[in-house]
């Protein structure tokens, strides 16, 4: 949901004074909002914008160019990979100059502007050419690229004081991030099914990553590129999960699951507590060097179903299918693409979280839970967003035009990890938080999971005739 910079600039500036009193009356973190762009002036100094700029109260909002490209010929897939993954580092870099230039910001209102978003604009123009020369190599070269190198810097809620996270990073995640359950109303709605639904279930047991098989990569969105994703993923299934390994490679690992038929690829960010733990990524890109701090949570218990559609037969996945669901880049693009929700145990045929992380009464754990796409266009295994090759069905469990209905992952992640203390900022009980690129700043909003089939035919065939017939398998 981008709005137009210059149209929201003017309403922003003149709500900065009352949320500001706002939030100070009512002894809560001040957030004001702060938008630059390069065709604005910035404020003046010792102005309430840069009072906030400099307390770390802002990120960097980029346009994601990859969700721009709907097609990339496969001969310049790889250069176009690699650079859509520099885009995401160049982020990276200024988003860590920005939360480390508190001082020089305080003292040069331009600071910011000049210093670290106009020079990302720069550089980002430079590799979206890139891109589009490599594109216009082998087929038309795309146009109007270069509206997306200009980023802004976005208001957030979070301070740049380390009191408001153990963990140290000053990027989140904060008290308002928080949300008791108890107090959310029912909002899960149950679809109708039509006589024709397929109603059964194949379970997949791949275990929690008990193999603490971690990294930073990220083999669908940047292949062949280190630390592509800029936090750390857990993996289940697939023991063969890193930036370079292929569908071979894939085909040839080994697996977690307890059906060595399946050796698909499962993985999703991590869950840390915001503990002040030193991992062995403390010091490491993707993990504390990107603000991703904090003790790694494994999951005690990770659920992988795959469920039918409420409207017909399905049919088989193509081996090596590649789906993402949610969006890692949502807390910036907009929730047009995310999709992964929070619950508690007990409470999850009631209420579902998109924003919010839960807070979960006692006995009550903490659940992450993924439905994956389920309609394919019969085709692609990929495209150039990771997108368009898949879809959700619609309300009424249509998929569209053209789509087939395929099995539906459902994956459920269950944490044992106590309530936060919101009262102190975490302070008497940790916060905890997704891993994320660090200009999303831990929020809930931007959880995904990542899932690539490498089921054998003979496994797959099983599956979708368990799920037809409407039995459950395993």
């Amino acid at each position: 949901m981008r709005r137009n910079t210059r149209r929201r600039s003017t309403t922003a500036r003149r709500a900065i004074g009352a949320a500001a009193a706002l939030a100070i009356g009512a002894g809560g973190l001040v957030a004001v909002n702060i938008y630059a762009s390069a065709d604005e002036t910035s404020a003046p100094k010792g102005t309430a914008q840069n009072q906030a700029l400099a307390a770390g109260t802002s990120t960097i909002d980029c346009p994601d160019v990859g969700q721009q490209l709907t097609s990339v010929p496969a001969k310049a897939k790889a250069q176009v990979d690699k650079e859509l993954a520099l885009l995401d580092k160049q982020i990276s870099e200024a988003y860590q100059r920005l939360s480390t230039s508190q001082k020089a910001i305080q003292q040069d209102p331009n600071f910011a502007q000049n210093a670290i978003v106009g020079p990302l604009k720069d550089k980002r123009k430079a590799t979206i050419d890139r891109i589009a020369i490599a594109i216009g190599r082998v087929a038309a070269k795309p146009q109007g690229l270069d509206a997306l190198a200009a980023c802004t810097l976005r208001a957030t809620s979070n301070q740049g004081d380390d009191d408001t996270n153990a963990g140290g990073t000053g990027n989140g995640p904060v008290a308002a991030d928080f949300v008791d359950i108890t107090k959310v109303k029912a909002n899960v709605r149950t679809p109708a099914r039509s006589a024709k639904a397929s109603k059964g279930v194949f379970v997949s047991k791949c275990g929690v990553n008990a193999n603490k098989l971690y990294n930073s990569d990220n083999v669908i969105v940047a292949p062949g590129v280190t630390n592509g994703a800029h936090h750390v993923h857990d993996y289940i299934g697939n023991q063969d999960n890193d930036a370079f390994s292929s569908d071979q490679d894939f085909a040839k690992a080994g697996t977690s699951c307890q059906n060595k038929g399946d050796k698909s690829s499962y993985y999703w960010p991590v869950l840390r507590l915001q503990d002040g733990t030193k991992e062995f990524d403390a010091d490491k890109q993707g993990g504390g060097a990107e603000g991703n701090t904090g003790r790694i949570l494994t999951a005690k218990k990770a659920t992988l179903n795959f469920v039918g559609s409420p409207r017909g037969k399905v049919v088989a996945m193509p081996r090596f299918l590649r789906i993402i669901t949610g969006d890692a880049k949502a807390f910036v693009n907009g929730t047009a693409n995310a999709n992964a929700s929070w619950s508690c145990t007990g409470f999850e045929n009631k209420v579902q979280l998109k924003d919010k992380y839960p807070l979960c009464p006692s006995g009550s754990d903490v659940v992450r839970t993924f439905k994956f796409q389920s309609c394919w266009d019969g085709t692609n295994i990929d495209s150039a967003n990771h997108r368009t090759h898949v879809a959700f069905a619609d309300a009424a469990g249509n998929c569209p035009t053209g789509f087939k209905a395929i099995p539906q992952l459902v994956q459920r992640l269950v944490y044992d990890v106590d309530a936060p203390s919101i009262k102190d900022n975490g302070k008497t009980r940790p916060f905890f938080s997704l891993d994320s690129f660090p200009e999303q700043e831990h929020k809930p909003v931007t959880d995904h999971g990542d899932f690539i089939n490498v089921f054998d035919a003979k496994l797959m065939n099983k599956a979708v005739q368990c799920i037809n017939t409407g039995r459950k398998c395993s």
